[in-house]
Order: structure tokens, then sequence, then C-alpha cells
């Protein structure tokens, strides 16, 4: 109740301020998902200012909130009413009341590239699908990887095909950047030159959305250890739900074999680290399959997530480009033996982009300010 609360306070704001006019040379920005500069978000932010200096650029992102209530409502709500241009990173629930005039363009981005579990409307019910749905329908642009994602993310978002653009995403020519990817090593490991010598093998688990009120870690860090060689170290990569209850004390057979990086402000510069890639349902996947590298599948729920969770797109098992674990001990298997993995990633890649050119960010910027 408090939420809708403050989504009708942020709506009163936001129609009150319907009377300036929409300024076509300001462009909104709300990153509540992702607001590091290796985001979607931050992508198009930065080249925007590099090509067109004279735009204005204004943010909404995840560390603004109720804390800071004028900033919050009075401010954001301020220049998302009088920008020409407005990008999102994720659902933005006030959106469900704020009347966008039909001189702004509204474009859903996304923070992922793809997705293997289902999202938006796919999930959502009640009440938040409802809010969902209506804050979707401002939706003018929703840009996507893939045909094959185009249908899907039009059908979760419930935005129709003709607004659903297949671009590719600013984030991806990140990642294919190889300039960009041995800057951000060479950055990473002046950071941390203790782990330049390390084989790094990154654990990135996605959220679970039954966690949310007892968040827990499910691998056993002592174990996973005991199948570590000496010169290979783990990074965490933890949802912030999870992080604020992990506790930085490792036991003492973990010290130095194991480091929390959740963290860290670009998850691109930990996939450019990363020697191998171990999650289980998070679209991450997506941008470490471009780096050609080996992933391994530690879906210890997998049952449970199907039934009770979010349930996936495809037939999970077969659709993710490595081995899958349900157990620790299978996971320690594949770690130990190792596995086949370079055409199934090879493949995953064909079927998933339709671009590798490095040109989302150009090719959206011509869509969008036609520059």
């Amino acid at each position: 109740m408090i939420k809708i609360l403050g989504y009708y306070l942020f709506a009163a704001f936001f129609c009150l301020f319907r009377i300036f006019p929409v300024r076509q040379d300001k462009v909104f920005f709300i990153a509540t998902h992702d607001d590091s500069p290796e985001g979607n978000i931050g992508i198009v932010a930065g080249a925007l200012a590099e090509r067109e200096p004279s735009l204005r650029l204004c943010f909404l992102t995840r560390r603004d909130g109720i804390r800071r209530p004028f900033d919050f409502f009075v401010r954001k709500a301020y220049h998302m009413a009088t920008s020409g241009t407005i990008f999102m990173d994720n659902e933005f629930m006030p959106m469900a009341y704020t009347p966008v005039s039909r001189r702004a363009k509204v474009v859903q981005l996304w923070h992922g590239t793809g997705s293997i579990k289902r999202i938006g409307l796919d999930v959502e019910t009640g009440r938040v699908a409802k809010l969902a749905a209506r804050a979707n329908r401002r939706i003018t642009h929703l840009i996507v990887n893939s045909r094959r994602t185009k249908e899907q993310y039009a059908r979760a978002f419930g935005v129709p095909e003709e607004r659903t653009y297949v671009l590719g995403l600013p984030r991806t020519d990140r990642i294919l950047d190889q300039d960009f990817i041995r800057d951000r090593r060479h950055e990473f490991y002046e950071e941390y030159p203790e782990l330049k010598e390390k084989r790094c093998i990154l654990y990135a688990p996605t959220f679970r959305d039954d966690e949310v009120d007892n968040p827990r870690l499910a691998l056993e860090l002592s174990q996973m250890t005991e199948v570590m060689r000496e010169d290979e170290v783990l990074l965490l990569r933890l949802h912030p739900h999870v992080a604020a209850n992990f506790s930085e004390e490792m036991p003492g057979s973990c010290r130095g074999s194991v480091r929390n990086m959740s963290g860290y402000p670009g998850v691109t510069t930990l996939l450019a680290v990363s020697d191998c890639l171990i999650t289980d349902y998070s679209s991450i996947i997506y941008e470490y399959c471009l780096l050609d590298r080996p992933m391994i599948f530690y879906a210890y729920d997998l049952q449970k997530f199907r039934q009770q969770g979010r349930d996936f797109y495809e037939d999970y098992q077969h659709y993710v480009p490595g081995p899958v674990a349900q157990s620790q001990k299978e996971l320690a298997d594949f770690w130990r033996q190792g596995f086949e993995w370079k055409e199934k990633v090879a493949d995953f890649r064909r079927k998933e982009f339709e671009f590798l050119d490095k040109n989302a960010t150009k090719r959206l910027l011509e869509l969008i300010f036609s520059i």
C-alpha cells in the first residue's frame, strides 16, 4: 500500500509539471536496475554526451528514492514530464499513473540481452500485472537482440511487435570490443594485482523471488574450494538482497580462494576477467557467450523453479550452453573432469544474436534521434 501511495504521489507531481512544454533536447534516463557505465543506460548516456553535447541528460537511478523525497517526487517527476525521450532499463511502476506526452518517446532497453526464465507479464499476476501492463502501454520502442527474443519480449511487456525493434543491445557492443575488454582487464588487475596470475571463476546466480525475506547463498564455499587448484579463485557476484546478508568473513579454508565482488561497479569487467562462469538462470550468459569461454549451470533447485518459480521459455537442460549440475557434487565432478563446451556456446551465439558488429548503440541512436 505504501508503494502505491508513492506511485500516486510521483504521478501527482508529474501531472502538475505537464503544464511545462516537452523539450526535445532533454533526455531522461531511468536506471533502476543497472546504473553503471557498463549497463545499457550508461552506454547510451555516454554516447549521447559525446555525440550530442547540446542535449540535457537527467537521471533517476536505483539510489534515488524516498530517502530523498524532494529530489525523487518533485525534481525527477519534473524532468520526466518535460523530457522528449525517456530511456528505461526496468519496469517503472509509477508510469502506470503518468500520462506521458504523445510527443515523448519511451524506450525500454531492459537490463538483459535475453532471458532464460519468464519475465514481465508472463509471470506477474494480480495487481502487479495490472500496474505493469498500464505502465508498459507508455512504451513506444522496445529494443531487443534477436527475432526470437522479439516475440517473447513483445508478449512479456504487452507491447505490439510493430513497436519492438531488433537492433541489439548497447551492452553487447562493449563485450564485443576487444580493446575495451583488454582495458577493463588491465584496470581490474591494477586494482587487484594479486589476482593477475590466477584463473578466475565467476559465480553469478540469479535471484529467487521466494527468497526476498530469506536470501541465501546455495553454494557451500568450503566444499567448492576443495576442488579448486591453488592458482584458481572464485569471484562471487551476488544479488544485492543476498549480498546484504552475506558475511564478508570467510571460513578459514576459503581465505584467498574466494573473493566477494558483489559490490564491484561493472559486471562486464568481471565477465572480462573470468575464465569460467558458474550461474543458473541468469541472463548474464547472453553476454558471456560472446567471450567464447566455458559455463557451468548450477541449477540446484531446477524442479522447484519449474513448478513454483518463474519457469522457462525453453527446455532448460537442452537450451543452456553448458553442463547442468543439480547438486554441488555434480558441480565438483564437472569441475574436476572437464567438459565439452565450444560447440554448444557457438551454437547458442548463432541462435541468440542477430548482430555481432558492435553497432547496436549506433542503430539505436539512429532510430531514436536520427543521428
